[in-house]
């Protein structure tokens, strides 16, 4: 570990982890820590990559903090898998992190090596898809976080599986000749008939691992990092915990702000990297539906300090997929086209920042050892200067973020 002291906690898939962790870090303050940094990896495939990330992304911070300033370290391990972007998850990462699922992870993979052009096949595939997602056709999720099923996983394969085809092209930048919708390039690209289909059959089986670690995220954050981060500032009340997570990791952190105990406010600050969740989950109303609000609706207040989404316009996982993930998962109108391009209903937060929340600031990466970051309230980081992919967060201008927004940097 590039940074002492450091401090690794861990949770299962519900959000339960081993007893002492709090305790662990409560005696940091004891130590003289002032401030604990804390990081929720995104989808890994192991707990020692996330390990090496906390390492990585550490490793800038001792020269950053100003005097005074005692800094403490911890990384969340998390049940995740990899984030990449092959359409197919590794299969050996998923048994990893889904060991229960075993039998249907194997046909899912046989499936999609044979492709059989077949749509018994595609059926056959769409019904593994929601039993590994353990939402085999009723309204809610997993006991414990229930939420609407998406959509891509109950409509007809065949058709889930054409759209994810086109939207692989439309990501990859081919022509029109390349989409599935033109015979002609699509055949030669994936192949005659139905079996073009099963290049979109991997993407669906990706998206249906995402839905299911959107729903561990929310689960480990809620009923495990909240939770958890009360009993720290019940037993040291003066130690400040600045909150960063990567991906889902993010959304694992700002889930978190909804488990915290009434009245607990350890968290001074919370930093969201490339985070995998909707733009509008701070937002009291949906510009699209007022009668609606985000997820998070207000949970900012929870935070002593800023909430500050770092985004970049060259994450294409968050600007292509995610929004043709969001919108499947809500309206079956989606199966008969792509989303139109910058339909804002579908955004994610690291791709452009929080929305709809009155008073967000914003700032560049390059603004920030200048300008600072506002000492409260919602703020935009755009880092698409340093950040050119979902995963390139091992930056030391990334580092300067936090720290500014723990306003614990140098003068």
């Amino acid at each position: 570990m590039s940074v002492e002291p450091y401090r690794e906690i861990t949770f299962d898939k519900d959000g339960d982890g081993p007893a002492g962790q709090s305790a662990a870090l409560a005696a940091l303050s004891r130590q003289g820590v002032t401030d604990l940094v804390l990081l929720a990896h995104g989808w890994n495939s192991s707990p020692s990559g996330a390990t090496r990330l906390c390492s990585d992304f550490f490793a800038p911070f001792p020269g950053l903090f100003g005097p005074g300033v005692e800094a403490g370290y911890a990384g969340l391990i998390w049940p995740s898998m990899m984030f990449t972007g092959e359409p197919v998850p590794d299969y050996r990462a998923l048994v990893t992190v889904l060991p229960e699922k075993e039998p249907v992870l194997g046909r899912l993979a046989e499936l999609l090596a044979l492709a059989p052009p077949h749509e018994a096949a595609f059926a056959e595939f769409g019904a593994l898809l929601r039993e590994l997602a353990d939402v085999p056709g009723g309204p809610a999720g997993a006991a414990g976080f229930a939420e609407p099923v998406p959509e891509f996983l109950v409509a007809d394969p065949v058709a889930v599986c054409a759209l994810f085809t086109e939207a692989l092209a439309a990501e990859s930048g081919a022509g029109d000749g390349d989409r599935a919708g033109d015979a002609g390039g699509a055949d030669a690209e994936f192949g005659e008939g139905l079996k073009r289909y099963w290049k979109g059959a991997g993407e669906a089986l990706r998206q249906a691992t995402y839905y299911v670690m959107k729903r561990r995220a929310g689960q480990v954050g809620e009923s495990g990092l909240g939770p958890l981060l009360g009993e720290v500032a019940r037993t040291a009340p003066g130690l400040r915990v600045h909150l960063v997570g990567h991906s889902m990791g993010a959304r694992l952190v700002a889930y978190a702000l909804r488990g915290l105990p009434e009245g607990a406010r350890p968290v001074a600050s919370v930093t969201l990297l490339q985070g995998a969740f909707s733009h509008y989950a701070f937002a009291a109303r949906l510009p699209h539906d007022p009668r609606r609000s985000g997820a998070l609706r207000d949970m900012q207040r929870r935070v002593r300090g800023p909430v500050v989404a770092c985004y970049s316009r060259h994450d294409t996982a968050l600007g292509v997929m995610y929004p043709l993930a969001s919108r499947l998962a809500r309206d079956s109108s989606s199966l008969t086209a792509l989303p139109g391009a910058g339909d804002p209903r579908w955004g994610a937060i690291g791709y452009d920042g929080v929305q709809a929340v009155p008073g967000t600031a914003a700032r560049t990466v390059a603004d920030v050892p200048r300008e600072g970051v506002p000492g409260s309230g919602c703020v935009n980081v755009d880092t698409a200067e340093v950040v050119r992919s979902h995963s390139d967060i091992r930056r030391p201008e990334l580092a300067r973020v936090v720290v500014s927004a723990a306003r614990a940097g140098r003068p």
